[in-house]
């Protein structure tokens, strides 16, 4: 029996030691991979005759991100961020190796400003005189607004094109809290404040179905004016095929110009060939988007006098980051006071692309923000979303843009608790009894539901926090509280609408941003830094891991992939949670238009 033990624990002990030394290669490759992939040596190498490739279903986040997993696959080992996209394109532009684009047309899964700005991009880079081309099997409307920038548009002669207007559509989980026995107290400011909507009544009310027609027409707008450009018609032709649903075949989209013919993929790559200047027997050089953005970003020059534009992008959360892409108070605290203490930065774009999310880290942020705009000047350049507290932390800017399509506004706050009593003890037989020292000492609580004095408690929070959400508009925006009173309620606006009531100051993407912060600091010479820096996929696992257990995140992991794009509905409800008895400034539910 001894020299059994004895055997077992060598054994073990083999296996841990092996173990680690296993551990300790994978890490040592990845960190290896992720020095070689900052190395110059790693970026892509331009050949001449390339042609630029954007593929339209690539979800464009705000800032880049590295991809250290990419020595072990066949992905690219620098994921191009939107500000990326865009500087990549506009140096296309010069670039005597790129002779043209080509849009891969897929279902673009892109927020309505962010295409906006790809399509931006892409017309100004026409100017170059270089060609576009766009091509799709199965071109959605989102994919097709970014193609009618393009000289020429051909679809697959057995594929699909859409054209058939705009849907928006918004869960609710009313019903569901019926069924569970879950009974939502909900307090709220603001008319238009429809965040709570979904918990509260099985369908829009007429404030918020007005305010989605309002912003859904602006899109659709936008849309219609660039289709008419791609066609040489007009938009009242447009919005007619659209109601009438002409667009049923790809030969319908042929007659009616909205493509310039009907091609196979080997048809169109041959036109490619013929204008990049590939003889028929070479492979076309091909350059991924992402592949040249890094290249782009390797040719930077180190310059004394700086531009930082600060990413903002995700839901404002309380403490520190626990996933990709929050907005977290501490982080963005560190953040901002590292820019104001960097002598060599003159001027600050906060990039905002936000639904919001809590009022006391959207506090903690704006103070940080009015701390810095004492030393420095501070620009906002609003994406997809700033609303609520996505505008919160961006009202006391010098300056602010938007784009058109930008969704912003939302001025409101709201607080939810949920009383899950009946649900335990009819559903499970669970109950609860307690003894307390003081009338408040169990709140808030889910265990019961809220007496008068407590509602009326939560009621008066809630306007305190919306008294204090106006102050700091008229404040920033140099308006009465009455004016903003009159533009807030909750209600959501476009970019476009934001700049005629006073909310932002004017259309314009991050570059703009950009071009006003170097003017409002005096400099004309200068380098953009981005905070944070891009961090690598493999370090943002590791800090999912960190207060996680392994199999949590691996069953989170293959949820998201499996469930696809419904997978924010369990993340709504999962989220609950973190809504009992806090003040919100937040659009929880996911606004999508298409």
């Amino acid at each position: 029996m001894k020299q059994f033990f004895k055997m077992f624990f060598a054994s073990m002990l083999a296996m841990i030691v092996t173990g680690v030394i296993m551990v300790a290669l994978v890490i040592g490759l990845i960190v290896g991979a992720i020095s070689k992939s900052d190395s110059d040596e790693s970026r892509v190498t331009v050949a001449s005759n390339s042609v630029l490739l954007i593929d339209v279903n690539k979800a464009y986040h705000e800032q880049g991100e590295k991809n250290s997993f990419a020595a072990f696959s066949d992905e690219n080992s620098y994921q191009a961020g939107l500000y990326d996209a865009i500087n990549a394109i506009k140096h296309a532009k010069t670039d005597d190796r790129i002779k043209g684009i080509y849009i891969k047309l897929t279902p673009s899964g892109n927020g309505w400003a962010t295409m906006q700005q790809l399509r931006a991009a892409i017309v100004d880079f026409k100017t170059s005189k270089k060609f576009v081309y766009a091509y799709g099997e199965n071109i959605s409307q989102g994919a097709y607004y970014i193609a009618s920038a393009a000289d020429s548009v051909y679809v697959n002669p057995v594929g699909d094109i859409e054209l058939k207007g705009m849907t928006t559509t918004i869960p609710f989980f009313k019903g569901t809290l019926d069924k569970l026995e879950i009974q939502p107290e909900i307090f709220y400011a603001g008319k238009f404040k429809s965040a709570t909507e979904p918990f509260r009544a099985y369908e829009m009310s007429p404030e918020n179905r007005h305010q989605v027609s309002e912003f859904q027409a602006d899109f659709w707008s936008e849309f219609l004016r660039a289709a008419a450009e791609h066609t040489k018609t007009d938009t009242a032709m447009i919005n007619q095929w659209a109601v009438s649903g002409a667009i049923q075949f790809p030969q319908d989209a042929e007659r009616l110009k909205l493509v310039d013919g009907l091609r196979y993929w080997d048809q169109v790559e041959k036109l490619i060939r013929t204008k990049a200047g590939t003889e028929e027997k070479e492979e076309i050089n091909y350059v991924d988007i992402d592949n040249y953005a890094d290249h782009v970003r390797g040719k930077r020059k180190i310059k004394d006098e700086r531009i930082a534009v600060l990413f903002a992008e995700g839901n404002i959360v309380d403490g520190g980051e626990t996933d990709m892409r929050q907005v977290a108070s501490k982080n963005m605290r560190e953040q901002i006071r590292k820019i104001a203490k960097n002598d060599k930065v003159k001027a600050v774009v906060l990039r905002v692309n936000s639904p919001g999310g809590s009022a006391l880290a959207s506090e903690v942020i704006l103070r940080e923000l009015e701390l810095l705009k004492q030393k420095k000047p501070l620009v906002v350049s609003m994406g997809d979303l700033a609303a609520s507290g996505g505008y919160y932390i961006s009202c006391k800017a010098d300056s602010i843009f938007a784009m058109s399509n930008t969704i912003t506004g939302s001025i409101g706050v709201f607080g939810m608790m949920f009383n899950v009593e009946n649900m335990l003890k009819n559903k499970l037989g669970v109950t609860f009894d307690e003894v307390k020292n003081a009338p408040y000492a169990d709140f808030p609580t889910a265990t019961r539901p809220l007496t008068a004095d407590e509602a009326a408690r939560m009621q008066r929070s809630i306007d305190n926090v919306y008294t204090v959400f106006k102050s700091r508009v008229a404040q920033g925006r140099k308006m009465t509280i009455a004016d903003v009173d009159s533009i807030a309620q909750g209600r959501v606006w476009t970019g476009s609408d934001a700049l005629r009531i006073g909310l932002v100051d004017a259309i314009g993407g991050l570059d703009r941003a950009i071009a006003s912060a170097a003017k409002l600091a005096k400099i004309d010479d200068y380098q953009v830094t981005t905070y944070p820096e891009p961090v690598d996929r493999f370090e943002a696992v590791m800090r999912r891991f960190k207060g996680s257990s392994v199999s949590a995140e691996v069953l989170k992991a293959a949820m998201e992939e499996e469930m696809g794009s419904d997978y924010q509905y369990y993340k709504q409800v999962k989220a609950l949670r973190s809504m009992q008895g806090k003040a919100l400034m937040a659009m929880p539910y996911s606004l999508t238009v298409k």
